[in-house]
């Protein structure tokens, strides 16, 4: 026995309590309580049944994160479930809180389940590249149907209490919190009835439909493009159905061994690990963040009235100021349709939306209402005139402390922050559109700003829910200066044989939800028009300039917002705009340039290679502190496939030397954009890694 599990004794009842806080993950010291107490209560014949159940917010949330990477300590949980379902008394879970992953694993070991009303339960194992492996694909569709078992493994998604009873996953619901309680009570009810064991291995599975588990695996190959587990999750799955439950058993730990050793799980490990850690910086460590409960947003088209939307679901008050009365209907229309968005998906309760639309959101055209705000987040055009017009009315109306954020992609943070008295106070708060839905917060810090509004911005990340990766200032800060030299390379593949088409379908192959192509027509290809016609001035007479993105923005063809771009929109499904490889041709031959055959590995190697040479460049100049910085920016506002891991753990998956050799061979072609990152040449050159950097 051990301090994280307890046993106690209570009308012949065996109470097993689980207490490993926060999460009462299945740490090693949990694992050997456990088999402790099992093992003990087998040699006490009075025992009739015994409850496990967790202390605190949760029964079991899973496996212990802080062991991962390290070499397995016995017990094993498969074994450990193994031992606890062969018991000769009932064992009932009593469960609460987020039963996931091992956590739902070790309640299936159970002969019996009872959980609180708001409990969820899943096995989420597939996000980190596996598969459930202790018992889970094997126990799950042996009370539930075989497609809801497909579904919960392979998509990751928890059900609630009311629908795992429905289900068949759970046996009641209790009418309590108390779940020692409810434990207790269950197993005097059945032992009162003379119940025994029932063990799930021992269950008939379900019947699938014919043909079931080939439809599954044909939707995720178009749902989950390229990824191992998800596939590895309908094998074992499938093996539950069609193999002795022993044998099942043993492949999937066979599949979870493979599963294991992949590079998509070590990925994916790494995506898991570097959202938890982009937030602890030194500069902020014992840092307290400003008080944050009144926020002010200027401009209230898509980006404000969704950083307005997004401020509102985290409970904050938000006044939003835009130029005229029209302009703030407009705007109060679309936060009330996002709100009223988030209540139809169940986001957010009616009587909270009409709490919010009553009194936490104020829209109006006078800045004064400002006065009083603890931070103001500019979302106006992409001029810095316009926005240190703004940042002058700020410094004037705002209260001392208030801070001032700008919601700017590109622009310099610390020329903003000088029009003002006050820059240690002026931060970058760049948002992702829809900013009420994107994950990702580039916080960008200036030269002066202070650590407490550092700190400030890294807790509205938090609050928000969102991901807050620090970044310093250059033109384009993380994401975006490295998007502007991928986009680069891939427009470099175009002019020298590829089409737009042959680029979007090699990086969707890739794992890319959208090719770049695809996306520039989303996002209105007159953004980033504006953004190279803003820098034309500074352009080096030596870059080789791809001409054919303007040419169909000075012919009027934005994109989707006009109906044409590199795509055709009127019917409908999107078609190539066959247009473009007329510009593309006039383009090549003014040039000189002769088109050839790219393969799709070419594209990729493209791509990839300007990607991780910048971000190396990023990495070297500070703008990105870590290289999981990059990683994290890339895969949480750009998407770059999560099971690749980002574009750095990419170059030490593939090998740093593979990218230098390639940017050295696209170097032949255009020596000017490929220039090898110093710090790239130096960790080849030493044999390192870009996670060797991650400390």
């Amino acid at each position: 026995m051990t301090q994280s599990v307890n046993l106690t004794l209570e009308d012949n009842i065996a109470v097993i309590e689980i207490a490993n806080p926060p999460v009462n993950a299945l740490s090693h010291a949990v694992r050997s309580g456990l088999q402790d107490a099992f093992r003990g209560i087998a040699e006490n014949d009075a025992i009739k049944a015994i409850v496990v159940y967790g202390a605190g917010r949760t029964f079991v949330a899973g496996a212990d994160i802080r062991e991962f990477g390290q070499p397995p300590k016995e017990p094993f949980l498969p074994e450990l479930i193994n031992e606890i379902e062969s018991c000769t008394r009932p064992v009932i879970a009593s469960v609460h809180g987020t039963v996931l992953g091992g956590g739902l694993e070790l309640a299936l070991g159970a002969h019996y389940r009872i959980a609180a009303p708001k409990t969820k339960l899943g096995l989420p194992e597939v996000s980190l590249g596996l598969l459930p492996g202790a018992g889970g694909t094997q126990r799950l569709p042996r009370l539930v149907p075989v497609t809801k078992a497909i579904d919960m493994i392979t998509s990751g998604k928890p059900v609630s209490a009311n629908e795992a009873l429905e289900l068949g996953l759970i046996d009641q619901i209790s009418g309590e919190d108390d779940m020692r309680a409810a434990g207790l009570a269950y197993a005097k009810a059945l032992v009162k009835q003379g119940a025994g064991p029932r063990p799930v291995s021992g269950l008939p599975c379900n019947t699938p439909e014919d043909g079931l588990f080939d439809k599954a695996r044909a939707t995720l190959a178009k749902k989950a493009r390229g990824q191992l587990a998800s596939q590895k999750c309908i094998d074992a799955i499938e093996g539950a159905v069609n193999l002795p439950f022993a044998e099942g058993l043993a492949q999937e730990r066979a599949l979870f061994r493979a599963l294991m050793d992949s590079d998509q799980r070590a990925a994916l490990i790494h995506a898991f690990f570097s959202e938890r850690q982009v937030g602890k910086l030194p500069e902020i460590k014992d840092v307290e963040p400003r008080i944050l409960e009144n926020v002010g947003i200027i401009g209230g088209g898509t980006m404000g009235s969704g950083i307005a939307t997004s401020a509102l679901l985290a409970g904050l008050t938000v006044t939003l100021i835009e130029r005229d009365a029209e302009a703030v209907a407009k705007a109060e229309g679309t936060v009330s349709k996002n709100l009223a968005g988030a209540v139809k998906r169940g986001k957010l309760s009616q009587e909270k939306f009409d709490a919010i639309m009553a009194g936490h959101f104020k829209a109006g055209s006078d800045y004064d209402a400002l006065a009083e705000a603890d931070l103001v987040i500019e979302a106006v055009f992409e001029s810095m005139d316009v926005k240190k017009e703004v940042f002058g009315k700020l410094d004037k109306i705002c209260k001392p402390g208030a801070v001032l954020a700008s919601n700017t992609s590109y622009l310099d943070v610390d020329e903003i922050a000088e029009i003002t008295s006050r820059p240690a106070d002026v931060i970058g708060l760049h948002f992702f559109s829809p900013a009420h839905v994107m994950r990702l917060l580039e916080i960008v810090v200036g030269a002066k700003t202070a650590p407490d509004v550092v700190a400030t911005g890294f807790a509205l990340a938090k609050r928000l829910g969102k991901i807050g990766v620090r970044a310093g200032v250059c033109d384009g800060f993380i994401g975006n200066r490295i998007l502007a030299t991928y986009r680069k390379a891939i427009d470099g593949a175009v002019l020298a044989g590829a089409s737009p088409f042959d680029v979007d379908r090699a990086l969707v192959d890739f794992g890319l939800a959208m090719g770049p192509f695809a996306v520039s027509d989303l996002a209105g290809l007159d953004i980033g028009y504006m953004t190279r016609q803003r820098l034309a001035a500074t352009r080096d007479p030596r870059e080789v300039y791809a001409e054919f993105s303007d040419k169909l923005c000075e012919d009027g063809h934005h994109g989707r917002k006009t109906g044409r771009g590199f795509y055709d929109y009127s019917g409908e499904q999107p078609v190539p705009n066959d247009d473009i490889l007329g510009y593309i041709s006039e383009e090549r031959a003014a040039k000189g340039i002769e088109s050839r055959s790219l393969s799709d590995q070419e594209i990729i190697d493209r791509y990839m290679a300007a990607m991780v040479n910048e971000a190396a460049l990023v990495v070297e100049e500070g703008i990105a502190q870590r290289p999981l910085d990059v990683d994290v920016t890339l895969l949480n506002g750009y998407g770059f496939p999560r099971w690749r891991g980002g574009p750095m753990q990419y170059a030490d998956t593939v090998g740093v030397d593979k990218i230098l050799n390639d940017i050295k061979r696209f170097a032949e072609e255009d020596d000017f954009l490929w220039q090898p990152a110093p710090l790239l040449e130096k960790l080849a050159a030493e044999g390192k890694t870009f996670a060797s950097l991650n400390a």
